[in-house]
């Protein structure tokens, strides 16, 4: 479907945003993490329990109204979880699960960054940095032609030049219009307050 040019009416109670599609079909050359004293782990969860993954989904995704996997059954996503070629990770620091980086290997030859952030007390620590350097070392170890992402102007401003800056290429956009997760219950009503509920 081609959107005539101008404005589109968005229907009350619904959420609209703009997707873009990056990629990239080779590992790019490393950046440096942050110095190690800023004290970041990776801790791999491999049978991720419901309660825990959605409690840091909301931690990271809140303030961005993430709901897919909040709206999610629960035994649509155990079986998500639980798939061998899902991979789910806590970027912890003292102890504490402060991020979170899930990579998808369902699609032979092919990644997918599926879920990727950190709580806002990291943001501008080089937590991010360090857990994107994870992900692409964990990526390329795969036999992978291809590594990809989304993200939507829901996410953090910076997270569109962070995803070019990290090697990925745009290749595609997309309006994606869904329910207002705060209105259907997933999330707080006072979630992401910069967007106004309508």
């Amino acid at each position: 479907m081609i959107l005539p040019d101008g404005y589109a009416d968005v229907p009350a109670g619904k959420i609209a945003t703009v997707v873009t599609s990056l990629e990239m079909t080779a590992r790019p050359a490393p950046r440096p993490d942050p110095p190690a004293e800023a004290g970041f782990g990776l801790k791999r969860i491999e049978q991720p329990d419901l309660v825990w993954f959605r409690a840091l989904f909301r931690r990271v995704g809140e303030p961005y109204l993430w709901f897919s996997r909040l709206r999610m059954r629960d035994a649509d996503l155990t079986a998500e979880l639980l798939d061998p070629a899902m991979e789910t990770y806590a970027l912890t620091r003292g102890g504490e699960d402060l991020g979170l980086l899930q990579l998808d290997f369902r699609q032979p030859g092919t990644g997918e960054l599926s879920f990727f952030g950190v709580g806002g007390e990291l943001i501008g620590t080089g937590a991010g940095r360090w857990l994107m350097n994870r992900a692409l070392e964990r990526a390329w170890s795969q036999p992978i032609g291809r590594f990809w992402v989304h993200t939507c102007t829901l996410d953090h401003p910076a997270a569109l030049g962070f995803y070019l800056r990290s090697g990925f290429t745009a290749f595609r956009r997309q309006i994606e219009v869904a329910d207002d997760p705060r209105l259907a219950g997933h999330l707080p009503r006072s979630a992401a307050p910069q967007i106004p509920i309508i």
